[in-house]
């Protein structure tokens, strides 16, 4: 019964993922920085010396889903001689964060120069905007490094020919676009947790955030867009957990299959070690009885032998 039930649940998982990584092309943090309004606001956010850049003069240049089909999170944008980057990390923090920002880093300028009709090949040097990489963390961790290094994480600080600097934002200022934003994943993550993955939780989370001025003219503007997003990524995630969970308990199922087999293997030898004992009957019959090839048998009344 209860194989049946994980098999059933693992099928629908694999079917409804391969459904929904087709369907899904922007997270809330991606949607939202793709207004202008909203996109100046961020850069102003992590540059407020700069106040005379325009909307005109951001130029959105994030990679529609190059590096994966699921809900994408990384964003990326020109402003005059600057390319910025950034990386949502949302409640699981890991290392490989760096590495993900160094592909989305050099797909971004490989972009560029194709964009610019550049040719990295001729012997005219090329124009790169300066990079500028950032992580907005939205989980909860102890430890918080402004910037971390993949030099230092991955080769142990020692002197190499890679490195890349990646700026860590926890919280962002006081009712700026980033704190507000983080404020919505909070927001959402507590109702996640009074109604889990339901319509509830995600009606309340934009009914509070418009309550307390959160992100409110975003979510005012696009409510039911916004609502189909999180739907989306709460019911990816709860297929990714189902099909993770059907995984685990069809590898331990193999796992005790493949036990039982060795223990089965493991007595048709002891009975075969004792009928050769015995020395009344052949090899032929010996393995007929066990059920095991003659070259088998031959083999361990040979080692039997050695060991004598």
């Amino acid at each position: 019964m209860t194989e049946n039930r994980y098999d059933s649940v693992s099928d629908k998982a694999q079917n409804q993922n391969n459904i929904m990584k087709y369907t899904i092309k922007d997270s809330v943090f991606t949607n939202l920085f793709q207004d202008k309004k909203y996109l100046l606001q961020l850069y102003k956010a992590l540059h407020p010396e700069d106040n005379d850049v325009t909307e005109d003069e951001l130029e959105d240049i994030t990679i529609k889903n190059v590096l994966t089909d699921n809900i994408y999170n990384d964003l990326g944008f020109t402003v005059g001689s600057k390319l910025v980057v950034l990386v949502e990390a949302q409640s699981t923090w890991t290392m490989n964060i760096i590495v993900r920002a160094f592909f989305y880093l050099a797909q971004t300028y490989y972009d560029y120069f194709i964009r610019t009709r550049q040719n990295y090949y001729k012997s005219k040097m090329v124009q790169m905007p300066r990079p500028e990489v950032y992580v907005i963390y939205t989980g909860d961790r102890k430890a918080r490094p402004t910037e971390v290094s993949l030099a230092q994480e991955f080769f142990d600080g020692m002197e190499c020919c890679m490195d890349m600097k990646v700026k860590i934002i926890y919280d962002g200022e006081d009712g700026d676009i980033i704190n507000q934003y983080i404020m919505f994943t909070k927001i959402c993550n507590e109702q996640v947790a009074l109604y889990g993955r339901s319509q509830k939780a995600i009606s309340e989370t934009i009914r509070i955030c418009k309550d307390k001025n959160v992100l409110k003219e975003y979510l005012t503007g696009r409510e039911k867009e916004v609502a189909n997003i999180m739907t989306l990524l709460l019911d990816q995630e709860e297929i990714t957990r189902s099909y993770i969970e059907s995984e685990i308990y069809e590898a331990r199922l193999k796992g005790h299959q493949a036990g039982l087999q060795e223990g089965l293997q493991a007595g048709k030898t002891e009975t075969a070690k004792r009928m050769l004992n015995t020395g009344k009957m052949s090899c032929e019959e010996i393995a007929f009885l066990c059920g095991l090839d003659i070259t088998q048998i031959e083999e361990l009344k040979q080692q039997m032998n050695d060991e004598r």
